[in-house]
């Protein structure tokens, strides 16, 4: 298991950047997938995007494809979500979350979280 830690989120106007940071704990750390989820208020919790284990396949929900990049420094113990162009729509916590099971999309199998940072995009 790892400990995951997000930082980097904030207040940005739509168009605007920010890039998000997920901090791990333990000597596993490439040996996980990571994903970053986010949840809006009222509304369930969605991926957003997910790495395998050493950076090699990334994938992307339809609604941020070609504006975010997700990235990891295994040296590091860290991923990283660029966001760009950001929308009002993006605004949620954002989450990272870390399995040993592949990058899953439902969020089912993913064995640690972080605690969340907030994004919050004004138009």
């Amino acid at each position: 298991q790892v400990q995951l830690v997000e930082s980097g989120g904030g207040l940005v106007q739509a168009g605007g950047s920010l890039r998000l940071s997920c901090a791990a704990s333990g000597r596993t750390f490439s040996s996980f997938a990571m994903a970053w989820f986010r949840q809006a208020p009222g509304k369930e919790r969605e991926f957003v995007t997910g790495i395998n284990w050493n950076g090699g396949t990334t994938y992307y929900a339809d609604s941020v494809l070609g504006r975010f990049t997700m990235s990891r420094d295994n040296t590091k113990n860290t991923v990283y979500l660029q966001m760009n162009s950001l929308k009002p729509e993006d605004t949620a916590v954002y989450y990272c979350a870390a399995g040993l099971r592949g990058v899953d999309q439902s969020g089912s199998y993913y064995s640690d979280w972080g605690q969340g940072t907030q994004v919050t995009v004004s138009s």
